[in-house]
């Protein structure tokens, strides 16, 4: 037990001594939010901290310019702590992945300062583009290697509220394109097919479909294009949905119900239809039994509680990509309080509290419980 509490120890004091350099990184990466596969400010300031680290650093793999991987350590466990970094439209980091982020680089960085004794080889894998519901970072990443010979993988996610196993719930992401022909609206409409009419039977059917599918199930979307004028018939309208389910082959059973309710649409206007996208979903995440309780030890030795949600629990989901890595490597996506109030992700306000002290806190904190974790993992393995 001692040569383990003297990595912790170690790990701990690394950190410490790093913690204003990763509070900096989470602030720059927060105040220049960039989208999925555009995150090239923060994913060339993550590598230029663990440049500075020492870390082996290896920029743009998998042909994915704002993808990376960095390694230290000459250990026979290899550990994947996955980093995120993207943001979302029009509200920022109001999933906190700058905390993501940061959280990340400082776990790689304190556990490659006790890697060897240890018996850890530590990789920091960035992993852009999470937000984007389809073909995202981490499948790309998993489909052209980046993640063999890896023995496990984790990451912690910014909440409300602290959790060990969030339950995480499969999704599909895809766009639905109809074309119609224009005319004039008001001399000669029966000359037109109305595209807006089809997406508005298409969102009729959704909503009468909703009766007949799992309470776990989820549909929801936007309209990105609904016609150019009021006084053309719309030619042209675009919509992107999201669909989720508990698990893939739930979501499998739910993907043709969706797809028949924009045929409808399609079917009753005479527009044409085209489905993009929705080839490559999230799965569900398989949160590793041995992995999370070690997780969850060191976080509480950290201070951090758990609440029990009750019935509650299965009530808030999300997805994720980290999912698809759960499928294949044992994996923990644990959730990391902030101490928000009453925002919660993807809101504003939510954003905004993802550089207070809590927030850098939160960072912190999961680093070093996922550091730790690590140095568990390299002493006695996982069952």
């Amino acid at each position: 037990m001692k040569p383990i509490m003297n990595s912790k120890a170690g790990a701990q004091e690394k950190l410490q001594s790093v913690q204003g350099s990763l509070i900096d990184l989470s602030h720059r990466i927060h105040s220049k939010p960039e989208l999925g596969f555009e995150e090239e400010h923060a994913a060339g300031w993550i590598c230029d901290v663990l440049d500075s680290a020492g870390f082996k650093v290896e920029r743009g793999i998998c042909d994915l310019s704002t993808a990376f991987s960095a390694k230290a350590g000459n250990g026979p466990v290899h550990v994947a702590i996955c980093a995120e970094y993207d943001s979302l439209p029009g509200v920022g980091h109001a999933c906190g992945h700058n905390i993501i982020a940061a959280s990340s680089c400082g776990a790689a960085i304190a556990a490659a300062q006790v890697a060897d004794e240890a018996g850890l080889t530590v990789h920091l894998i960035g992993t852009p583009a999470e937000e984007v519901g389809n073909a995202s970072g981490k499948i790309l990443l998993l489909e052209r290697g980046a993640f063999e010979g890896m023995h496990v993988a984790m990451m912690v996610h910014p909440a409300p509220f602290d959790a060990v196993k969030m339950k995480i719930i499969a999704c599909s992401m895809f766009e639905v394109a109809y074309t119609g022909k224009e005319s004039h609206a008001s001399a000669f409409p029966e000359l037109g097919i109305n595209a807006a009419d089809a997406l508005t039977v298409a969102q009729t059917a959704i909503g009468l479909l909703r009766q007949h599918i799992r309470p776990s199930d989820r549909i929801h979307g936007i309209v990105t294009n609904g016609g150019d004028a009021p006084n053309i018939i719309p030619a042209h309208t675009r919509a992107k949905y999201i669909i989720r389910a508990e698990t893939m082959k739930d979501l499998d059973v739910l993907r043709p119900k969706v797809h028949r309710c924009f045929e409808a649409g399609a079917m009753a206007t005479g527009s044409t239809m085209e489905i993009i996208g929705g080839d490559k979903p999230y799965a569900e995440m398989i949160h590793h039994a041995a992995m999370a309780e070690l997780y969850r030890r060191n976080a509480e030795a950290l201070g951090r509680t758990f609440p029990d949600f009750g019935p509650m629990r299965d009530r808030v989901t999300a997805s994720t990509d980290m999912g698809n890595v759960s499928l294949k490597i044992p994996s923990i996506h644990p959730m990391i309080g902030i101490e928000c109030g009453t925002a919660v992700n993807h809101q504003p306000e939510f954003t905004a509290h993802c550089i207070k002290p809590a927030a850098d806190k939160a960072l912190l904190d999961g680093a070093l419980a996922m550091a730790w974790t690590a140095i568990d993992i390299g002493a006695n393995g996982i069952q």
